[in-house]
């Protein structure tokens, strides 16, 4: 990052039984990941959680934030005490400002062939997730809290596997740029696997990555027939075709145990 650049103030956000000197904890470890980036760091946000539950075997959570002038780079991590919580932050951080610094660097060049981000350069799963567990919420206390509309990115699977890894999420939904479809990816057999609303016969572009797809058609839903899909699989999440406006959605289960919803706007 340029020297000459202002780094932002890290904004810090406490919730439950967090030390106080904590919050000056995390600054200073998020901060130290700054000179990293391969673009200047707009915007830095941390939320630190301590779980209520004192049976919980990792009851401390560091979520993180940032703007690398206008990516969104986010990190989760769960941990048994908040110190060691940031440490593993600051450690997620660093491995995902060194993927977008390789694939910019890429783009820059020969992307996807460039030896920066050679064949499957983004595999899932190559550093630990350290991620929070799902609070067990009984079934009939769980609602649907939560609903996210957006307007899905029109990218590659290539594009969206990258996008999801950095955003540390375990899906993404988008809209598939080669078909027009809304489809989902995510982690699947030591690679990747995508699904899509209605699938479509894909032209076979090389990929940078290890790419299965899903023959099978998202089912047909509503969001309480969803739900019971969610329950009866026993997944995290379910891909569906929305019943009234047939565009693709996801329910998903949050880690406070209640159900997500992400539609597109």
């Amino acid at each position: 990052m340029d020297g000459a650049t202002t780094a932002p103030e890290v904004t810090v956000e406490r919730r439950g039984k967090v030390p106080e000197d904590a919050a000056d904890y995390a600054r200073t470890k998020v901060s130290a990941v700054f000179r990293h980036a391969p673009e200047p760091v707009l915007f830095a946000r941390v939320k630190l959680v301590m779980s209520p539950d004192p049976a919980a075997p990792r009851p401390a959570t560091a979520q993180a934030n940032l703007d690398v002038n206008g990516r969104l780079v986010r990190a989760q991590v769960a941990a048994p005490t908040i110190t060691e919580a940031v440490d593993r932050l600051h450690d997620r951080l660093l491995n995902r400002l060194d993927r977008i610094s390789r694939h910019w660097e890429a783009r820059r060049g020969a992307y996807p062939t460039s030896p920066a981000t050679g064949p499957h350069e983004w595999r899932h799963g190559a550093e630990p997730t350290h991620r929070p567990d799902y609070y067990p919420r009984p079934p009939e206390e769980r609602e649907l809290i939560r609903h996210k509309s957006f307007t899905l990115t029109a990218e590659t699977p290539d594009e969206a596997a990258f996008d999801m890894e950095v955003l540390d999420y375990g899906f993404l939904l988008f809209t598939d740029i080669e078909s027009g479809e809304d489809s989902v990816i995510y982690p699947a057999d030591h690679g990747y696997r995508l699904a899509q609303a209605t699938p479509r016969e894909r032209a076979g572009s090389p990929r940078a990555i290890p790419l299965t797809v899903s023959p099978r058609p998202a089912p047909e839903l509503t969001a309480g027939e969803a739900i019971e899909h969610l329950e009866a699989t026993g997944r995290r999440w379910v891909f569906f075709r929305d019943a009234e406006t047939g565009r693709g959605n996801v329910l998903y289960h949050r880690y406070d145990g209640h159900y997500g919803l992400i539609v597109p706007a």
